[in-house]
This record gives C-alpha cells, sequence and structure tokens, in this order.
C-alpha cells in the first residue's frame, strides 16, 4: 500500500514538519550520546509500529556506527548482554514512556530513579523530549501510512535544509 498523504508536499505539512523537526534538532544536539539517542528511538518506532521511522532510526544509527549486534537485539534489550546500564535505563523510559495506556503509573518510580543515577538534567531533559518527539513522529508516519525502506541517512536532515 502507497502512503495516503505525502507529509513533505503539502504546504501546511511541510510547514509544521520542519518546525516539529527543528524542536528535534535540540535533542540531536544536546548531550545526551547519540547513540543512546537512535537506540531510544528505534524501540520506541518499533513499539509502535512505525516502519518509517525503524527505518530511518535503524540506518542513521549504523551509519553514525552503531553495530549489527546491538541493532539486532534492541527489540530484546533486557534479554541481552551488549547494552550498558545507562542504555538500559534510557530503553526502560522509553518503553515505559511510550506504552503509557498499559501502566496507570506510567513512568516506574523504580526506571526514573535508574534515569537519574546515569543521566545529568540536561540529558534527562533531552531524554525525555526525545521519547516524547518520536511518539508523535511516529503516530504522523503510521496515521499516513508512511513505509519504511526507502530511507537514505541524513535524507531527513537534507529535507529540513531546503
Amino acid at each position: 500500500m502507497d502512503a495516503r498523504f505525502n507529509l513533505f508536499e503539502n504546504e501546511f505539512a511541510a510547514k509544521f514538519t520542519k518546525r516539529f523537526a527543528n524542536a528535534g534538532l535540540l535533542i540531536a544536539q544536546s548531550a545526551l550520546p547519540k547513540t543512546t539517542q537512535e537506540l531510544v528511538a528505534l524501540r520506541v518506532s518499533q513499539i509502535n509500529g512505525c516502519g518509517w521511522c525503524v527505518d530511518a532510526h535503524a540506518k542513521e544509527a549504523a551509519a553514525a556506527g552503531e553495530t549489527a549486534v546491538r541493532l539486532s537485539l534492541i527489540a530484546v534489550w533486557r534479554e541481552a548482554t551488549v547494552f550498558t546500564e545507562a542504555e538500559r535505563a534510557a530503553l526502560a523510559l522509553a518503553e515505559e514512556g511510550t506504552r503509557l495506556a498499559d501502566a496507570h503509573q506510567g513512568v516506574s518510580d523504580e526506571t526514573w530513579d535508574q534515569v537519574r543515577k546515569h543521566y545529568d538534567d540536561d540529558q534527562v531533559a533531552a531524554l525525555v523530549t526525545s521519547v516524547a518527539m518520536v511518539n508523535a513522529a511516529n503516530r504522523l508516519a503510521v496515521i499516513v501510512h508512511q513505509k519504511g525502506g526507502s530511507y537514505e541517512p541524513g535524507m531527513f536532515a537534507n529535507h529540513l535544509s531546503n
């Protein structure tokens, strides 16, 4: 099935997408490690079933040097030995922050304590806003049936500069 709607070709949607992406640039430029940013974005996108975003974040992570082993194991990170304690805390926050309807408490105190143990205030802010932004991006792409497979690393950044 083709995408229902092209968010890059419609004038209003293109303006919104540029503003949305510019907010995401703050996160990209934050002190939160790039690897953590991409792993979190990839895991959130997997949970939400967003093929476009899974494709984009897997390819961006690989282009930034992420290993195939870690990319393959991200969906089962709890059962893998290749992630640091800090990454595990970020992934737990990402999952709990994405699955809000599945738990009445949202992010657990245990997960929050682990995040605070490993990240400073600016990194926490970047992590929380990243989870929110990726969830929003996933919803945009899923609603319009934007399919994965055609993304090239740097493609979105190149679109923004036009």
